[in-house]
């Protein structure tokens, strides 16, 4: 009930009177059953302004801290992401990151629309980052197709000179991998899978693709004071190694 309340009630008509989102390909996300939607990852905007450009409840997995505060500010958070549709999960670890990955299955295996940010983290700079082979993992064991999405943010010019953020959902045409039925815990094709994924999601967002981790990028920034441009550059591949630095576009 929160959940609807805050779409439709409390944030979601101002957000759209606000930033005017801009949505295309809403059609190609199913009307009925589980498929996943796989997105870039900008900002801490980005679950909100993808689930309400559609009609659905998007479910989405998210670090256990968000729910884990004392006193009143905590209750209130711990209240607030529940009500939104997020599901806490622990990511401290690799035993955790299984039990992340039970709960997407249950989540497809309920017949839900689950949102994944393959990536794992924020772009730390605005460009598209390696992504995690756990999207690609999830759509083998259930079978469900899955939806590149694309979220991109401009300024826009409003009067007496200031600027606000024009917002862009692009849903992509649904990727099956039923042909690679059976093969769920094969790392190479898990990682053809993902990559297939975030050249879909390159495609729609026009990011510029780089073959690193961001998580990887994020810690060493934090321990170095380096950029990102600067950390990139130390750890991705030469040219001659990663041709045009964008992942394959064929699963296998």
């Amino acid at each position: 009930m929160f959940y609807w309340f805050l779409k439709f009630v409390a944030i979601g008509p101002v957000a759209k009177l606000v930033f005017r989102p801009r949505v295309e390909g809403r059609e190609n996300v199913p009307a009925t059953g589980a498929a996943i939607l796989a997105s870039n990852h900008l900002a801490a905007a980005d679950w909100i302004f993808m689930p309400l450009s559609l009609r659905r409840r998007v479910t989405f997995l998210a670090k256990a801290e968000y729910f884990t505060g004392r006193g009143v500010k905590g209750l209130l958070r711990r209240a607030f992401f529940t009500g939104a549709g997020q599901v806490p999960i622990d990511r401290s670890s690799a035993t955790a990151a299984e039990g992340a990955m039970r709960t997407g299955l249950r989540m497809l295996r309920q017949g839900r629309l689950l949102g994944i940010y393959p990536e794992g983290t924020r772009s730390p700079d605005g460009r598209l980052y390696r992504g995690k082979t756990g999207v690609a993992r999830m759509a083998l064991e259930t079978g469900v197709p899955v939806v590149p999405v694309a979220m991109t943010y401009a300024p826009r010019r409003i009067p007496f000179g200031r600027t606000l953020v024009r917002v862009r959902v692009h849903f992509g045409e649904p990727l099956d991998f039923s042909r690679y039925e059976g093969l769920a815990g094969d790392r190479f094709v898990e990682r053809s899978i993902t990559d297939e994924i975030m050249y879909e999601i390159m495609t729609l967002s026009g990011q510029e693709y780089v073959d690193v981790y961001g998580a990887t990028v994020k810690r060493t920034m934090d321990a170095t004071g380096a950029s990102a441009s600067d950390v990139v550059s130390r750890l991705q591949p030469p040219v001659d190694e990663a041709g045009d630095r964008a992942p394959d576009t064929l699963a296998g």
